[in-house]
């Protein structure tokens, strides 16, 4: 699978990435670890080099189970984790990369991101230049190698551009939530700042197995995410039956059809997480479905047919 430069660092990710959520078992249902780390080596094996975790999932226990997955290839992988909202005062930035180098068994981080922006969920406000000041402190000495933000919008990248250098966004982006692209997404393109799209299939709506009726456990937190409610889910459904004949002309499936249209948008690279190994083998897969110009401004029409409809709220579950 061909690399692309991260932001302006000399770090190289695949445009898709293993996204380890689910790893972690909290907020997820029937998670089990082994077909986890079978699932994560299978991406790797398959091509994927990047692999995205965070503290937050299972409170370290994703991380943990990279670990276990894939840590005698630590040196061919890039590992990008996250700092919580809780911890964004300057020690605690600290102590979490600590744990998440621990959790890892890993002496660097390839990319550190601040997960949601200070505030968030009920958290104390902390000023970004007192965050941006640790994360610059991990740099130089050698625990990152390089700085991004998830959740962020363009204000707010634009802030923490102000005391070092951001190389990464990571949003939720897919072809059925698009609303970073009226907002960072240009700022991004224009300062070099990759995309780390996640829900970048979003949740599983995209791979067509989801229909009229499913009902996901209460635990799972699909089920407060406003894409597979109402008439959302009903657009949903019918832009699903236009894609389905594109997908067929490159003997590909509809999740990897929307992967390949997400990796050919401005900047953008695509997470995709996988409970299976066969999951995982098919997501890389997707690096390799060319489409046309024509294709990708079809795809895009059949998208809005989703998004056009949505609110503007940034935050796809109804939490």
């Amino acid at each position: 699978m061909k690399t692309r430069s991260l932001g302006t660092s000399d770090i190289q990710i695949t445009p898709i990435l293993m996204g380890t959520w689910q790893a972690g078992k909290r907020m997820w249902a029937g998670i089990d670890d082994q077909e986890s780390i079978t699932a994560i080596r299978a991406a790797v094996e398959a091509g994927i080099t990047t692999i995205d975790t965070a503290e937050v999932y299972g409170e370290g226990h994703s991380e943990q189970i990279v670990a276990q997955a894939v840590g005698d290839l630590r040196d061919r992988l890039v590992y990008a984790s996250k700092v919580f909202a809780s911890h964004l005062k300057y020690d605690q930035v600290i102590e979490a990369c600590d744990r998440s180098l621990k959790n890892l068994n890993t002496d660097y981080l390839d990319l550190y991101q601040i997960h949601w922006p200070s505030g968030s969920f009920g958290n104390e406000e902390v000023p970004i230049e007192e965050t941006m000041k640790a994360l610059n402190k991990l740099k130089q000495d050698g625990k990152i190698r390089a700085i991004g933000v998830s959740n962020f919008n363009r204000v707010q990248v634009e802030e923490a551009s102000e005391y070092g250098r951001i190389d990464s966004l990571q949003p939720p982006y897919s072809l059925f939530w698009r609303k970073i692209e009226q907002d960072a997404i240009p700022y991004c393109v224009e300062n070099n700042i990759s995309v780390l799209a996640y829900s970048s299939m979003a949740q599983g709506l995209l791979t067509g197995k989801f229909k009229p009726g499913h009902e996901f456990a209460k635990e799972d937190h699909r089920s407060a995410n406003v894409l597979f409610q109402g008439q959302n889910f009903e657009r949903a459904q019918n832009a699903l039956e236009q894609l389905k004949p594109i997908a067929k002309s490159h003997n590909c499936t509809l999740a990897q059809l929307s992967l390949a249209w997400l990796i050919a948008q401005p900047q953008t690279n695509a997470i995709a997480g996988a409970r299976t190994a066969a999951q995982a083998e098919d997501n890389a897969k997707a690096a390799s479905v060319n489409l046309s110009p024509g294709e990708l401004q079809e795809i895009d029409r059949i998208g809005r047919q989703v998004t056009d409809h949505l609110d503007d709220n940034p935050v796809m579950w109804n939490w």
